[in-house]
């Protein structure tokens, strides 16, 4: 049997997982990211044990990002930080999704009982 700090773990992964595939590729510009991000923690946020949930669009990126023959592009993970914390039976996990050598890389940051 898995632990509740692996549980608790494996919760957090299902969390990214949702969010990366179900929100890559939505249309984003600066005026749309704010709205963005919102309903992404929304979302997110709906799903068993989650407690927290902190999106930022980071605007420098999108600037490299963005077309400016259409002003806007789609949402692609080096875009986002991400953090989201986890409650499970006493077990309290934090997760970040933060770019690291180009690559937007999740990870557990802390478990804590």
């Amino acid at each position: 049997m898995p632990t509740e700090s692996e549980v608790a773990c494996f919760e957090a992964g299902i969390k990214f997982g949702t969010l990366y595939h179900q929100f890559t590729g939505t249309p984003v510009s600066h005026e749309s990211a704010p709205g963005l991000e919102r309903a992404i923690e929304e979302a997110i946020r709906n799903q068993p044990h989650c407690t927290g949930v902190s999106v930022e669009i980071r605007a420098d990126r999108l600037d490299e990002a963005i077309d400016p023959g259409i002003g806007y592009t789609e949402l692609r993970g080096p875009l986002m930080d991400v953090e989201i914390v986890v409650s499970y039976e006493g077990r309290e996990v934090t997760a970040a999704m933060e770019l690291e050598e180009g690559y937007p890389r999740m990870r557990v940051v802390s478990v804590e009982s």
